[in-house]
């Protein structure tokens, strides 16, 4: 079926992004849109595109959910030996993406990645329902399965085996931090003449402030 979509458009509407008045330091930029992101997209508010690159440099792109970040860097979590752990371990680099339409924003992040601390994926598998903890031993990630009840079947052996008891985290499944050296801001404005800022991370540790053209 073909579609006539060219004419497909929104004119975005939003508040202005003047570097005069935001903060020198992006994380605290981030965190007061981040705010405003879960009030207005709700519970989609943290979900993010992550994309990663394998060892061709092929680009894959995934949707993932941020699950806390400060000014060491941006954390989700995984299974490890899925295929984004998989071109994580060769290529440690990953782009972020977070889309907030409702607000007309968008945020680009870029850096290194590595695991977390081991005690911190721990203390966060533990906070999760107890349906996702089985999730972590049952999923076997990206894995090519024969149907639907391969998943069923090991649902029940897996929850057969940890009946009334607390669930461990398996050594397969932890978090990953990423280091920021870019942070764009996005503001929709229009006629299509939004506002970007750009931050870029020094080598001393300091951040660098540009204005982009739309």
């Amino acid at each position: 079926m073909t579609r006539n979509i060219a004419d497909i458009r929104r004119d975005y509407e939003g508040g202005s992004l003047d570097e005069a008045h935001t903060p020198a330091d992006p994380f605290v930029l981030f965190d007061e849109w981040f705010s405003l992101a879960l009030d207005s997209e709700g519970e989609d508010g943290n979900a993010m595109t992550l994309s990663t690159v394998d060892s061709q440099g092929r680009p894959h792109a995934r949707i993932v959910l941020l699950k806390g970040f400060d000014e060491r860097g941006m954390v989700f979590f995984t299974n490890y030996h899925s295929h984004k752990g998989s071109e994580l371990s060769n290529v440690p680099f990953a782009a972020m993406t977070f889309w907030w339409p409702s607000l007309s924003r968008q945020v680009r992040i870029e850096g290194p990645v590595e695991q977390v601390a081991v005690d911190e994926s721990d203390e966060y598998f533990a906070s999760r329902p107890r349906g996702s903890q089985l999730g972590a031993w049952i999923a076997t990630q990206s894995v090519v399965i024969p149907n639907r009840n391969w998943i069923e079947e090991r649902q029940k052996r897996f929850e057969q085996a940890y009946d009334g008891q607390d669930i461990p985290r398996p050594i397969h499944w932890g978090g990953y931090r990423v280091t920021p050296e870019m942070i764009e801001f996005w503001q929709g404005q229009p006629s299509r003449l939004h506002d970007r800022l750009r931050f870029e991370r020094r080598d001393g540790g300091e951040w660098s402030r540009f204005r982009l053209a739309p």
